[in-house]
């Protein structure tokens, strides 16, 4: 007999043993049948309204997960921000930047109308000069109240004022540039525009009124003066200034003076004051503020006790106590004074000496 499922003749000949359905593996579970796209009308749907036997079925709704939602605006805001960031200047502003300025410099020897003072004590020597209310180093370039311009935030004029004054000190004041080792300190400040110039004229000076040392550094004859006192004395002011929407100007007018000796002089030996007024035009673009680097644009130089008939362009040659030098160029130039002076080459005003 067969089976309780069984048909009563029995298992047909070559079916499934045991009764098993041939297409049992095929499952209609419930989201198959509630995603299929026809679906057959109920008898009393037939009867009553008169339907067709099968209907298509609305589409399904499928949202996104709230997961999936926040990451879609996500990568939309991201990439709208980026799309901003590219086409908008991080600063403000679209100007194209300009290529750096070539530096336009003069250098005037300042020549001593008689002997050179000297004094064994250094601090003499200060007290009895111009300088004797000087500051000493960095505290002689103080920077001005800083305010903002029509294109210029407070913190970017901060930032120019900063970078001159430190340009200012590491190309006057550093031991290492002033005897000529060192040229490093002042360059790594500079435009990248400006360093073919800033090397050539080192490795080939010339007074040609582009490439001399002296019109970006303060550096003496090695081989003939030396510092006697590491006390510089220095006065001076910055002043901020925007010439364009894309541009800030600084300009520096200090004088600096050394006490100077023989180069391996014992530490008795007299000293005598040398006297460097510097007049210099700063310029910043944006990328010069924002990696804290300058270009040097005007460079005008007074030095002095100097011989007229020594090139001033690679070193100055300092004319040291008791010594002389002819007389030369129109009348006497002081470097303290405030008005500029316009010879290539001056006499150095009793004014500007110590009086001892």
């Amino acid at each position: 007999m067969g089976g309780p499922g069984d048909p009563p003749e029995g298992t047909p000949e070559g079916g499934p043993v045991g009764g098993e359905d041939e297409y049992r593996s095929v499952v209609f579970d419930e989201s198959f049948i509630r995603a299929a796209r026809l679906q057959e009308s109920s008898a009393r749907e037939r009867m009553t309204d008169h339907a067709p036997a099968v209907r298509r079925r609305p589409p399904l709704r499928r949202g996104l997960t709230r997961q999936a939602l926040i990451l879609v605006v996500l990568i939309l805001v991201a990439f709208g921000t980026a799309i901003y960031m590219g086409v908008r200047h991080p600063y403000g502003t679209d100007e194209a930047q300009q290529p750096a300025e070539p530096l336009r410099m003069t250098v005037i020897p300042l020549s001593p109308q008689g002997r050179v003072p000297g004094a064994a004590d250094a601090e003499t020597l200060f007290a009895h000069s111009p300088a004797a209310q000087y500051e000493v180093g960095a505290e002689g370039i103080p920077l001005p109240a800083a305010r903002s311009t029509a294109h210029f935030s407070d913190s970017q004029v901060v930032t120019a004022l900063t970078t001159a004054k430190d340009y200012l000190v590491r190309s006057s004041l550093y031991p290492e540039v002033l005897d000529s080792s060192e040229v490093r300190p002042a360059r790594a400040l500079l435009d990248p525009g400006q360093l073919d110039q800033f090397d050539q004229s080192v490795d080939h000076p010339a007074a040609d009124g582009r490439h001399a040392p002296t019109g970006w550094l303060v550096r003496f004859d090695p081989t003939r003066a030396e510092l006697a006192d590491p006390r510089i004395r220095v006065q001076g002011n910055l002043t901020a200034t925007e010439t364009d929407p894309a541009t800030l100007e600084v300009t520096a007018d200090h004088t600096f003076v050394y006490a100077l000796r023989p180069t391996g002089a014992p530490a008795g030996a007299q000293a005598s004051l040398f006297t460097v007024r510097r007049q210099l035009t700063f310029r910043f673009d944006r990328d010069d503020l924002r990696l804290h680097q300058t270009q040097l644009v005007v460079s005008y130089v007074q030095a002095g006790p100097l011989s007229c008939a020594e090139d001033a362009a690679d070193h100055l040659h300092p004319l040291l106590a008791g010594q002389t030098a002819k007389a030369g160029g129109p009348a006497g130039t002081n470097p303290f004074a405030t008005d500029s002076a316009t010879a290539l080459c001056g006499t150095l005003s009793t004014a500007a000496e110590p009086k001892v």
